[in-house]
């Protein structure tokens, strides 16, 4: 029922932006992708992976190390020393844990402040650049609101080189 009434709302709102100037859409997904901001944005984020990435592998093979001889030693050690040995590895896998929570939460945090800016900055591009072409209405694509768009009302590529230049 939301989605009908919805619809209707649009054909009304899109009626009436026609008769008063037009309606346009950008793609906010590929603007954020493929805007030169958007590309150096995830080539960081991608090194910091592949950065984090060696540390994670270290770790996780001082981990095994750290179990196989634990596993080895199990039997000559008294019951204290293994023990003790125990709570240390369980300590490291522990911290270790803790470390690549910490790593995905960091990178997340990033991926999403560099998502909020650059979109920000795009929306303001493809707002002077609709009032200065006269639309009436800009909408943002997505699968929920925009079935089909002509592509000559599609603004995308327009905002892109707009804000790749600093417009």
């Amino acid at each position: 029922m939301k989605q009908f009434v919805l619809g209707v709302l649009l054909v009304f709102v899109a009626s009436t932006a026609f008769a008063a100037g037009g309606v346009a859409f950008i793609d906010l997904q590929k603007a954020l992708n493929l805007s030169d901001a958007g590309v150096k944005a995830k080539a960081e984020i991608s090194q910091q992976v592949k950065k984090y990435e060696a540390k994670v592998a270290a770790e996780q093979e001082a981990l095994k190390d750290m179990q196989k001889e634990l596993e080895k030693q199990a039997v000559l050690l008294s019951d204290e020393a293994r023990s003790k040995k125990e709570r240390e590895f369980q300590q490291r896998a522990k911290e270790f844990k803790r470390f690549t929570k910490d790593i995905q939460e960091e990178l997340r945090q990033k991926d999403n402040d560099f998502t909020k800016r650059i979109i920000s900055d795009i929306l303001k591009v493809a707002r002077k650049l609709g009032k200065e072409k006269g639309y009436a209405i800009v909408l943002e694509k997505s699968e929920s609101s925009i079935i089909y768009g002509d592509p000559s009302v599609d603004m995308t590529d327009d905002v892109i080189k707009a804000y790749n230049s600093g417009k």
